[in-house]
């Protein structure tokens, strides 16, 4: 058989995976299930190009690590438009089939949690939310011993012979990234005579601002969805999500604006 569009994207197992469980079915459920299906596909593509960025980073091809930051940049800003869609369902129209999802939650999204530990954001903590011999707790347990796209980056500045400290490039990657002061002078020295990585460290801040732009509409979408309710599947909900805010990825990149 020939390859056509529709073989080619699997377009009948694709347009047969939206499978609402509410009655009727309730109309605006369609609507929830497509835009979080979405997300996940977006969330797989987000983490396939910045598992090819840090491989550019580690060989030091900046060029190519410019696109396609670039790429993941612009794939962040539909993710963020994406909210304006589902914020069109009212929270009656919500309400309407919430109940369907029982435990089901959007805190349970692995891929999101992977993106999480490869921007530096680890805590082994929520690999113990997915059940021992699940794909998800696999993937989860191989990201918290990768390296993450930082350690990457401070690489790419100890081979262009920076003085990174030895002990940020031997540091225990299950850990989350913390702010080294040690790191300040390194950083404004490339800010100041090296405009190519410079460059890159502000694409770096963009992601680290869209990221966080994310989670703050996302907040705001289920504080005028669902108010002070807690979340399906346990969660606190909003409250939660609130506590997520204001935590940058790459701490140093920030910290250094009131020093250059």
């Amino acid at each position: 058989m020939p390859v056509t569009y529709s073989s080619y994207l699997k377009l009948d197992q694709l347009l047969s995976l939206q499978q609402p469980l509410s009655r009727g079915p309730e109309h605006d459920e369609t609507l929830f299930i497509v835009i979080h299906q979405v997300y996940e596909l977006w969330f797989k593509e987000i983490l396939h190009e910045l598992d090819y960025l840090e491989r550019l980073l580690e060989g030091q091809d900046l060029p190519r690590a410019h696109h396609t930051l670039k790429r993941v940049l612009t794939i962040l800003k539909v993710v963020v438009a994406q909210i304006d869609v589902l914020e069109t369902m009212t929270p009656l129209e919500f309400l309407s089939f919430r109940e369907r999802l029982e435990k089901g939650s959007g805190f349970q999204s692995f891929q999101f949690r992977e993106l999480e530990f490869v921007l530096g954001q680890k805590r082994k903590s929520a690999v113990t939310h997915y059940p021992e011999g699940s794909e998800a707790r696999r993937r989860l347990e191989q990201r918290l011993t990768q390296r993450t796209l930082w350690d990457s980056f401070l690489r790419l500045l100890a081979a262009r012979k920076y003085p990174v400290p030895a002990a940020l490039l031997q540091r225990d990657v299950t850990q989350p990234v913390t702010e080294s002061a040690e790191l300040h002078p390194v950083l404004i020295d490339v800010y100041r005579r090296d405009p190519d990585v410079a460059g890159l460290c502000e694409r770096l801040v963009d992601l680290d601002e869209g990221i966080q732009e994310w989670r703050y509409r996302h907040v705001k979408m289920v504080q005028r969805t669902i108010g002070t309710r807690p979340g399906t599947g346990g969660s606190e909900g909003a409250a939660y999500l609130v506590t997520t805010l204001n935590h940058p990825c790459f701490p140093d990149l920030w910290s250094i604006r009131t020093e250059l």
